[in-house]
């Protein structure tokens, strides 16, 4: 591999690696500033698996181009945390509304309340 193809090769996977880093730091930021569990599983649940794909696919192309290794786990885990991650936000946020856990005061809009029962 020439030279200059390993060093585009280390930018992509340092821009990969750095961006899933600040999408996470992000996710915590919003975790703890936002005010009610329906804005934060919404945060942290689209922010946070962006962030880890980032930094798997960063990895999987680091041992791909550097060591000439395919690794299928973290493609798997990529797979994985894309299809689970949204799936148990969303399941945790409407368990949180059945169980009536109180929303912001600043919610405008109610989507399911036609199909709770008119809460």
């Amino acid at each position: 591999m020439s030279s200059n193809v390993g060093t585009i090769a280390n930018v992509i996977v340092a821009t990969l690696i750095l961006l899933g880093a600040v999408l996470t730091l992000l996710s915590a930021i919003g975790a703890i500033r936002l005010p009610d569990v329906y804005t934060r599983s919404h945060a942290i649940s689209k922010s946070t698996t962006l962030g880890i794909m980032c930094i798997l696919l960063g990895a999987f192309l680091h041992f791909l181009i550097e060591n000439n290794h395919f690794n299928s786990r973290l493609l798997l885990g990529i797979v994985f945390i894309f299809m689970t991650s949204p799936v148990a936000a969303h399941l945790i946020s409407r368990a949180a509304y059945y169980a009536n856990v109180e929303r912001w005061e600043g919610t405008v809009r109610d989507d399911l309340k036609e199909k709770a029962g008119g809460k």
